[in-house]
C-alpha cells in the first residue's frame, strides 16, 4: 500500500511537473516584472510584435480616455496613449507628452482638466502634473501620497481638486505653481473597516500586504519557482541523456555531477519552500475568472498590521469624482458605490440610487444636463440621475436591467467617450474602438506617427502573460481556464513532491 502510494504520489508530480515547469518559467518572471511597475515604466514593446488582436485598430483596446477642447480647432486626446494635440476634424495629431518620462506607463493619463484661468492639469497612473505654458513642458507636483495614481479633477472657480486613490487635494490653481493641500476623507455614517477577499488574495499573491518587504519576499519565491523548474528539467532530462553517453564510451562525470547537484537541491529547497509555493500558486487561481466569481462579493476584516489595516478608510478606494452644479455637492465614484460630498465639510454620503459600475472601475463620467450623468465601465454606458431610480442604457434609452447571473462586462466596454468642438459624441469601446453616438461621422483612423509611439507597457505586456490573456487569440473564451487550471496543476505538484521526498526520506532513515 506505502509502494503504491509512492507510485501515484511520482506519477502526480513527475510528467504534470515536466510540463509545468515550462508554463511557470512564464509565470515567475512576468511576476517580477509586475511586482515592479514604476521601476521598469520606462520599458516598451512594439505592438507589431505581439498577435493581432493587441494592434491598435479604430483605436480600440483603451487607446483613449477622453478628450478636452481647448479652442474650436484646438483638441487635446488623452489615454493609454498619453496626451495629443489635434484639431476639429481629429486629422492631424501633434504629441504634448513633453516633460513626461518616456514610457507607456509613464503617459497612462486618467483625467485631463483646464480650469477657468487657463491652468491645465493631468492626472496619471503616477502623480499629479500641471502645465508650464513658458517652457511648453509637463511639471510634476511633488504630494505627500501613499498611493501615486491619481484618477479625477475638477475645478470651480479657482480652486482646483484633484483625486487620488486615496486622498483629495485642494489648491488655488496657479499653473506648475499650485499649492496643493491633502484632505483625509471623512469615513460615511456606519463605516466597518472591511477590505474585499478579492483584495486580501491579490495583496498576499502578490506580497504587497507586507509592503516591499513582502514584494521582495514574493519575488524570491519567483525564483525559486525558476529554480525548482529547471533543475526539475535537468533531472528529467539528464540520467537519459548520461546513459545514452555512457553507451557511445563517453565521459559523462559533468553530467553526473549537474544531475545529482540538481536532484539534492531541487528537493532541499522544494522541501523548505512548498508550503510559500502551494498558498502562492492557490492564492493566484481566485485572481481571474472563473474562480474570482466566488469571492467577487465577499468581504473580510483586513490583517492586522497589514498594508490593508489603515486607518483612512477611503485608502485605495477613491476612482473620480465630478461637481453637480444642480445639486451643489461633489459626486464621487469610489470601489464601494457612489457617495455625494459637500464641498467644505467634505462629508461622504451614499447616493440613493446607484449607477452600474464594473469592478474594474469607472471610465465615462460626464454631466449631460438636467442633473444627470453619463456613466459608463466595462458594464456599458448608461444615463444615471442621483435623484431618480430609473437608470436608463445610454445607447437604447430602454431602462436598464441586470444581467441575469451577474456577467460581470455588459454587452459594450466602455474605456471613454470623446466630444467634438461641435458637441457630438464619441465612446471608446475597448475592443471595436471609436463608435459615433447619435450621428454618423466617423473619427479617422490612428495616423502613424501615433501609431509608432503607442506600444505596450513591459508590465501590460507581463500582465497579458500572467493571465493568459494573451493566448485569446488561439483559445478563444476559453484561455480564462489557464489560470486556475495551472494554479491546481501546480498545486498539486508541489504537494505531491514534496511527499514523494519524505516518503524517500524516511526509507532512508
Amino acid at each position: 500500500m506505502v509502494r503504491k502510494r509512492g507510485g501515484i504520489f511520482k506519477k502526480l508530480h513527475r510528467w504534470p511537473g515536466l510540463i509545468l515547469s515550462f508554463v511557470l518559467l512564464f509565470y515567475a518572471v512576468t511576476g517580477i516584472v509586475m511586482n515592479h511597475r514604476e521601476g521598469l515604466s520606462g520599458i516598451d514593446v512594439d505592438r507589431d510584435m505581439l498577435p493581432g488582436n493587441y494592434a491598435y485598430t479604430n483605436w480600440n483596446n483603451a487607446a483613449l480616455k477622453g478628450s478636452l477642447v481647448l479652442s474650436p480647432d484646438s483638441i487635446l486626446v488623452y489615454g493609454n496613449i498619453g496626451i495629443w494635440l489635434t484639431d476639429s476634424t481629429f486629422s492631424e495629431y501633434t504629441s504634448y507628452n513633453h516633460g513626461l518620462p518616456p514610457g507607456t506607463d509613464n503617459r497612462k493619463i486618467f483625467d485631463l482638466h483646464q480650469t477657468s484661468n487657463g491652468s491645465l492639469f493631468a492626472a496619471t497612473l503616477f502623480g499629479l502634473w500641471g502645465w508650464d505654458e513658458g517652457s511648453g513642458v509637463w511639471k510634476k507636483f511633488q504630494l505627500e501620497t501613499d498611493i501615486d495614481r491619481f484618477t479625477g479633477i475638477e475645478g470651480i472657480g479657482d480652486t482646483v481638486f484633484a483625486l487620488s486613490r486615496s486622498h483629495l487635494f485642494t489648491g488655488v490653481a496657479e499653473g506648475t505653481g499650485t499649492r496643493f493641500g491633502r484632505k483625509e476623507l471623512p469615513a460615511p455614517e456606519g463605516y466597518e473597516q472591511k477590505v474585499t477577499l478579492f483584495e486580501t488574495i491579490w495583496q498576499i499573491h502578490s506580497g504587497e500586504i507586507l509592503g516591499l518587504p513582502g514584494k521582495l519576499f514574493v519575488d524570491l519565491l519567483g525564483v525559486v519557482t525558476i529554480f525548482l523548474s529547471l533543475t526539475g528539467i535537468v533531472y528529467f532530462f539528464f540520467p537519459s541523456a548520461i546513459r545514452h553517453f555512457r553507451k557511445k564510451k563517453k565521459p559523462v562525470g559533468q553530467l553526473v555531477c549537474v544531475n545529482k547537484w540538481s536532484l539534492k537541491w531541487h528537493n532541499k529547497v522544494g522541501a523548505w519552500t512548498f508550503v510559500l509555493l502551494a498558498l502562492l500558486y492557490f492564492t493566484g487561481m481566485f485572481l481571474r475568472p472563473p474562480l474570482l466569481i466566488a469571492i467577487a462579493s465577499a468581504r473580510v476584516d483586513p490583517l492586522r498590521f497589514s498594508r490593508l489595516d489603515q486607518p483612512n478608510p477611503w485608502y485605495d478606494k477613491l476612482r473620480d469624482l465630478r461637481w453637480d452644479e444642480d445639486r451643489g455637492v461633489f459626486l464621487v465614484s469610489t470601489s464601494e458605490g457612489m457617495y455625494q460630498m459637500e464641498r467644505e465639510r467634505l462629508k461622504m454620503v451614499p447616493v440613493p440610487y446607484q449607477p452600474p459600475v464594473s469592478v474594474m472601475g469607472i471610465n465615462t463620467f460626464e454631466p449631460v444636463g438636467h442633473g444627470s450623468f453619463m456613466v459608463g465601465s466595462f458594464s456599458g454606458l448608461f444615463l444615471w440621475n442621483p435623484s431618480h431610480p430609473v437608470v436608463y442604457d445610454y445607447l437604447s434609452g430602454e431602462p436598464y436591467q441586470e444581467p441575469a447571473g451577474g456577467r460581470p462586462v455588459g454587452e459594450i466596454r466602455v474605456t471613454g467617450h470623446l466630444t467634438d468642438p461641435a458637441g457630438r459624441l464619441y465612446i471608446a469601446e475597448y475592443g471595436y474602438g471609436i463608435i459615433p453616438v447619435g450621428h454618423d461621422r466617423r473619427l479617422p483612423e490612428m495616423p502613424e506617427n501615433l501609431r509608432e509611439e503607442a506600444d505596450i507597457s513591459l508590465w501590460n505586456l507581463t500582465l497579458e502573460i500572467h493571465t493568459g490573456r494573451i493566448w485569446e487569440f488561439l483559445l478563444g473564451g476559453f484561455y480564462i481556464l489557464i489560470v486556475p487550471l495551472t494554479g491546481l496543476a501546480a498545486v498539486t505538484v508541489v504537494i505531491s513532491g514534496y511527499l514523494l521526498y519524505r516518503r524517500k526520506y524516511k526509507r532512508r532513515k
